[in-house]
């Protein structure tokens, strides 16, 4: 089983559209999408969870669960800020809605490693510190309805 590093290898994206109701973009839509990879600083959550429903009974001490809800982890883009330029900070304004679209290994036509989660964005801030540290802003996002796992990346053209 070979195995590899995210880094420089995994592909994170914002795109304002996605026609098909499965959320799995087209070519076109994902060579549009915002490429968000290099600024990033920090990714978390884009997971979905499962809550679980305990089921204890009389006649045993241990208590099972069984399936419950699916529902997203909290999610959040930390980016690098940068000192000229504002349009990933535009195109990630509070209230935006749009698709964060995770290549986990890579822009791989035909790889079933292809997440998209439906999002809002919630909040935009800056990250202000006195440690010795390049300056940063995060995304926290709602993820609106259930992401689209282990899709299939888009053929290239």
């Amino acid at each position: 089983m070979p195995r590899f590093s995210r880094k420089g290898v995994t592909k994170i994206l914002f795109a304002t559209t996605i026609a098909a109701s499965s959320y799995i973009p087209t070519r076109v839509e994902l060579t549009g999408a915002t490429k968000l990879t290099k600024a990033l600083a920090a990714v978390d959550g884009f997971a979905l969870e499962n809550q679980t429903i305990e089921t204890p009974d009389l006649e045993s001490k241990f208590t099972s669960k069984i399936e419950g809800d699916d529902q997203a982890a909290d999610s959040s883009l930390t980016f690098y800020e940068d000192s000229a330029d504002d349009d990933l900070e535009e195109t990630l304004a509070k209230g935006t809605t749009g698709f964060v679209i995770i290549l986990r290994k890579g822009d791989v036509p035909a790889s079933n490693s292809m997440d998209v989660y439906p999002v809002t964005v919630a909040s935009k801030s800056s990250t202000i510190t006195v440690d010795n540290e390049a300056a940063k802003w995060m995304v926290k996002f709602a993820i609106t309805d259930t992401p689209a796992l282990d899709a299939p990346v888009p053929a290239a053209t």
